[in-house]
């Protein structure tokens, strides 16, 4: 089979990190192609977020290269100005991504040193290769839905779904609905529940970091001054200060520091955006780990069970980079995280780059290919 083309870089994933390698690219004159598995760019934002979803970072570290939002834009942008954005990057660089291509191999020519990428095109259901000197994985720390196994979820009699299908909280209104993690994305589930009307409760297994959108930025600006363990003690306890203590709620904060717990093992914080206040009057029950499902009752690992009638399962992604990809030992490891730590966690060998896998989210998505 003949390779389809001749670009430099061959791009895997047309998410805002990739979109960002290509708007980077095309300033630099340096022929490209983006492979990307869905039917649209960006798709974890077009067609698998909630509809209340804002950034979570202030506007100005969310840019993407070489394109600043609007000045009309608030501070926290809103998903819907933010996918304006997106549309707008796109055709400002002209990029044009290759849909409904499922790359299923990618490997080096050690003789003719270069990645050769077999991808299925979803549409035709033919197979496609395509040959560059570089290959850029940008496939996203986001890639696919993970749902844990819980002992008797096959018995459940009401809805189950993962945070990825969840767009609004209207249609639950009186429903006993479970949100199972207490990520940004399930806090802010769970809040969206709960101001509509739903009986919200959420599962709250390992210690969390509650910080204001503003200690976040406070310290993310202070990082670039002082080092990590100043700064978290500092947003520690101004975080005590304005939410007391958390082990009255069921909640118990980390031994580390949210920047230093960041930085070692890529764990967010939560940003709370209103779920704190709703916890603290009892519109949102904090419960422990699940240990089974019989019926519409769920059962909790302080030996207690409760019905419901939804179970929603914010419990994050996992990544298929190692599916694919061949004969890299020295990059990403089986998770598809980097191994190299950050900030030298970019450069693989023979060619191969990562964009947009350094635990950072959209703020890492947004200055990675400057680099």
């Amino acid at each position: 089979m003949e390779p389809k083309g001749h670009p430099e870089v061959i791009i895997v994933g047309a998410g805002p990190s990739g979109l960002a390698t290509a708007a980077c690219l095309t300033r630099a004159g340096v022929p490209h192609i983006i492979l990307e598995r869905e039917d649209c760019f960006a798709s974890l934002w077009k067609k698998k977020s909630y509809d209340r979803l804002h950034l979570h970072l202030v506007k100005q570290v969310c840019e993407l290269p070489h394109f600043s939002f609007p000045a009309t834009f608030p501070t926290y942008v809103p998903r819907k100005q933010f996918l304006q954005y997106l549309d707008d990057y796109v055709s400002h660089f002209n990029i044009r991504p290759l849909y409904h291509r499922f790359v299923e191999s990618a490997s080096y020519d050690a003789v003719l040193k270069k990645w050769d990428v077999k991808a299925r095109n979803v549409s035709s259901g033919e197979e496609e290769e395509y040959s560059g000197r570089y290959l850029v994985v940008a496939t996203g720390e986001t890639s696919d839905e993970f749902v844990p196994e819980v002992e008797g979820m096959n018995t459940f009699t009401g809805e189950v779904m993962h945070s990825t299908q969840y767009k609004t909280g209207e249609k639950y209104k009186g429903k006993r609905v479970l949100v199972v993690g207490a990520g940004n994305s399930g806090m802010e589930i769970a809040f969206d529940l709960a101001d509509h009307g739903a009986k919200t409760s959420i599962v709250v297994r390992s210690p969390i970091h509650i910080l204001s959108r503003g200690m976040v930025y406070m310290g993310v600006t202070l990082l670039k001054y002082i080092p990590f363990h100043a700064v978290d003690s500092l947003v520690v306890i101004l975080s005590k200060l304005r939410y007391g203590s958390l082990a009255k709620y069921g909640i118990q904060r980390p031994q580390e520091g949210p920047f230093a717990l960041k930085a070692k093992c890529g764990k967010f914080p939560v940003i709370d955006v209103g779920a704190f206040n709703k916890i603290k009057s009892g519109e949102i029950q904090v419960l422990p780990a699940i240990e089974s499902i019989k019926g519409d009752e769920v059962g909790f690992d302080n030996g207690k069970s409760h019905p419901f009638d939804v179970i929603v399962f914010a419990t994050g992604f996992k990544r298929s980079t190692h599916k694919w990809l061949k004969g890299d030992d020295y990059l990403l490891n089986e998770d598809g995280f980097p191994k190299p730590s950050f900030p030298n966690h970019w450069k693989g060998k023979n060619g191969l780059y990562c964009a947009g896998l350094a635990s950072r989210g959209l703020y890492g998505a947004a200055r990675m290919p400057k680099t």
